[in-house]
């Protein structure tokens, strides 16, 4: 780890990050394309958690958690600017063999910008996003790497008030 940051991002409640260093490592888990809509979001998302969650895939994938995030990670990946589109992965850190019904995806070594975000996940992490990419990228020396960006839900009751998890940005 490098330093830790408090950033005070304008009209927004005190938001803190910091900036780390990671080695390659992978995670599995399942995706599905959803397209994206500035102002509804990525649609798509809300439902592939209500089938992980009812199907029992969340709890295979916090059983085969064994890396360093604990939590299941919301990952985004390949946006198709044409079609607006994203793949949208629920996945664990894993460290170990490919599980049938489940996909691999590989991040390498990276250097992140870690964002903690506070409050009831469905409502704080679209405008932690918001605020991320209008006032922090436009306003810092790093550019964001082609890395898929990771939302980490470390805390077992994402929709409490005072849920506390993080957005992990791959920079450059």
């Amino acid at each position: 780890m490098e330093r830790f940051f408090q950033v005070n991002l304008e009209g927004a409640e005190q938001r803190k990050y910091q900036i780390v260093k990671r080695d390659a490592f992978q995670a599995v888990g399942v995706k599905r394309e959803c397209s994206c809509g500035a102002e509804a979001g990525a649609q798509g998302i809300p439902e592939l958690w209500d089938e992980v969650n009812n199907n029992g895939t969340a709890n295979m994938l916090v059983e085969l958690m064994n890396g360093e995030f604990k939590g299941l990670l919301g990952i985004t990946d390949n946006y198709d600017a044409e079609k607006n589109t994203i793949d949208y992965w629920i996945a664990a850190e894993h460290i170990g063999e490919l599980l049938n019904g489940l996909s691999i995806i590989q991040f390498p070594a990276s250097k992140w910008v870690v964002f903690e975000v506070y409050g009831p996940t469905p409502i704080a992490m679209p405008k932690a996003w918001k605020q991320i990419f209008s006032e922090w990228i436009p306003s810092n020396r790093y550019d964001v790497a082609e890395i898929p960006a990771i939302e980490a839900y470390i805390d077992p009751d994402p929709h409490r008030a005072d849920s506390s998890n993080q957005i992990w940005l791959a920079v450059k």
